[in-house]
């Protein structure tokens, strides 16, 4: 091959090269996506955490709401099937409040500065809740023994302190997930506020 042949075949690689040079010159600066920072990854996992305490006050109060039902329907209506309902469900809120307080504990520890005080409040309200749930269980248990014993006398009283207790381990949960959501709707709005300046500058 001569050397005029070798030139004539190296202009095509010459340019392909050039041009792929050149567009990667061109690809605007806004749109390269540089790599997340130890803020973006505090400020996700603190919305994650939050968001993951809500869904678990969201399931708590699903079970303590089902556990008061069954505790009122208890009452003027008992029996061994009936009191082994209750505790089973009494005993399922006091797991899925167990649970809330973990969730709450780990959403407290990744909470970021504004948002700690929210986080703060949920795990309050969860370890109230926890507490109140854990009572709860602890009277349908003894409503389960009082029925066993075969005093309907006293296992209906013991019936209305299950369903008492339960009331208000529902009405505690409930608080938890207020302040659940409350802290969860705050943690989105500040990963939105700290994302904004990033959008508004790449317009």
């Amino acid at each position: 091959m001569t050397p005029r042949n070798l030139g004539l075949l190296l202009i095509p690689i010459a340019m392909s090269i050039s041009m792929t040079v050149l567009a990667a010159d061109s690809t605007a600066p806004g749109q390269l996506s540089p790599p997340p920072s130890r803020m973006d990854r505090a400020e996700d996992a603190a919305s994650k955490s939050a968001r993951e305490a809500e869904k678990a006050a969201h399931e708590a109060v699903a079970a303590a709401k089902d556990a008061a039902a069954r505790a009122k329907i208890a009452t003027g209506k008992v029996s061994r099937t009936v009191a082994e309902g209750v505790r089973q469900a009494a005993e399922k809120a006091a797991r899925a409040t167990t649970r809330l307080e973990e969730k709450a504990v780990s959403s407290r520890s990744k909470a970021l500065d504004d948002g700690k005080d929210a986080a703060r409040k949920v795990e309050d309200e969860s370890r109230k809740a926890s507490a109140a749930t854990r009572e709860a269980l602890a009277k349908a248990e003894d409503f389960v023994k009082r029925t066993n014993e075969e005093n309907m006398e006293n296992a209906q009283k013991a019936a209305d302190a299950t369903r008492d207790s339960l009331v208000k381990a529902e009405e505690a949960t409930r608080s938890a997930l207020k302040a659940a959501a409350d802290a969860s709707a705050k943690s989105a709005h500040a990963v939105k506020r700290a994302v904004r300046p990033e959008n508004s500058s790449s317009k």
